[in-house]
């Protein structure tokens, strides 16, 4: 933020802001929603459109504002933070499913539209979920944190504070998972609301991680172990179920 940005170069960028923010929950409302009944090459072909969200950032940081990819060796604190903060939250997780969740009937409303939902995309085995879960813990996490972090959280730092910047940028990831939530629980129901504001709350602190310690491991890590649980609760909710 040394340089000054003009005032055209600033519209730009925060119209580039307001695309990123709003085209995943646009993207995830059609192959979630519109898309739920429709023919499986047809679901897997508006989600291949990640393409774009996750090609956008690149773009307008090297094409349109012409700057260089300058990779930060994580700091050590960071990675140690990262590895407490996720893995404590997977632990909280869980024993919240095992021990309040589960025994209260609260996951029963969720239970069958989230094995519709695996059924529909053809992952209705063990083997096909689990390779899936490996996919979004490893990889898809890294994708999420390059797009909510380093490119729609650093461009809003750039124009204004980082307790706004962490606000928006939370808010804007939260989103999409209203609409997730909203099909597996119910749109009204409150864990959709509740689960929602976890993520906000989620994106917050990797805002702040990222923040104290600009590179993107700490908070891969973080969300990967995160991701780690979801799916681990998914498989439990499922196919442990099916299968006793």
């Amino acid at each position: 933020m040394n340089n000054p940005i003009s005032s055209t170069t600033r519209r730009a960028d925060a119209g580039a802001i307001g695309f990123a923010l709003v085209f995943p929950t646009a993207l995830t409302f059609v192959y979630f929603t519109l898309l739920t009944k429709a023919p499986l090459p047809l679901q897997y072909l508006a989600y291949g459109l990640k393409v774009v969200q996750f090609g956008f950032p690149l773009f307008w940081f090297l094409k349109m504002q012409r700057r260089r990819l300058t990779p930060r060796r994580a700091d050590g604190g960071g990675i140690w933070f990262a590895l407490g903060f996720g893995g404590l939250t997977l632990a909280a997780m869980w024993l919240l499913y095992k021990c309040v969740l589960q025994p209260n009937g609260l996951m029963a409303a969720a239970e069958g539209p989230i094995g519709t939902k695996i059924e529909g995309f053809g992952l209705d085995t063990a083997g096909a979920y689990a390779a899936l879960g490996l996919f979004y813990a490893l990889f898809h996490s890294l994708l999420e944190e390059y797009y909510w972090r380093w490119f729609v959280f650093a461009q809003l730092r750039r124009l204004i504070s980082m307790r706004w910047s962490a606000a928006i940028s939370s808010l804007g990831f939260m989103a999409h998972h209203v609409i997730i939530l909203g099909t597996f629980f119910g749109p009204d129901a409150p864990l959709t609301w509740i689960f929602s504001l976890a993520v906000a709350g989620g994106g917050i602190i990797w805002a702040w991680m990222y923040e104290r310690w600009p590179s993107l491991l700490p908070v891969w890590i973080s969300h990967m172990l995160i991701d780690a649980a979801i799916f681990l609760i998914g498989y439990d909710l499922v196919f442990l179920k099916v299968t006793t």
